[in-house]
């Protein structure tokens, strides 16, 4: 018979035994735990990543609102500013339009004055002009006064 049962197979198996014992003691229970607490060190890793990418969007969308907003309040001012400029623009343009009316009606004034008192002198001035003229005409001695 080929395989015969014997005190040399019990030891053998004994041996075997006694082998995977402490394989398991010395290598596969230290090795297995360390690949364990690799495996949750990379979840925890993992889990943290996304954590974070939630968080960077979650930040992304509150500076995207405060930039929104500060647009808003920017755009705001400047229509605020806009309008109170053209207000005062308004208010100069009307304070310079009422000083040149003044100083039109001063002008017409004067010009008014000027001209009545150039057709009030006029028929002295052209008289003296009218005598000047005949006396360059005729002689000085020839003209009566």
């Amino acid at each position: 018979m080929l395989l015969s049962l014997d005190g040399t197979l019990v030891v053998q198996l004994v041996n075997f035994i006694i082998f995977l014992v402490i394989l398991n003691v010395i290598f596969l229970k230290p090795v297995g735990s360390a690949i364990a607490a690799r495996r949750a060190y990379i979840d925890k890793v993992g889990a943290d990543i996304a954590q974070f990418e939630y968080d960077l969007k979650s930040l992304h969308v509150q500076a995207d609102e405060r930039r929104a907003a500060a647009r808003r309040k920017a755009d705001a001012t400047v229509a605020a500013a806009r309008a109170q400029a053209q207000n005062e623009a308004a208010t100069i343009i009307a304070e310079q339009q009422e000083q040149a009316g003044a100083i039109i009606a001063e002008a017409q004034a004067t010009a008014g004055l000027e001209l009545a008192q150039a057709r009030s002198s006029g028929a002295a001035v052209v008289e003296a002009l009218a005598r000047e003229m005949l006396e360059r005409a005729v002689g000085p001695e020839t003209v009566t006064r």
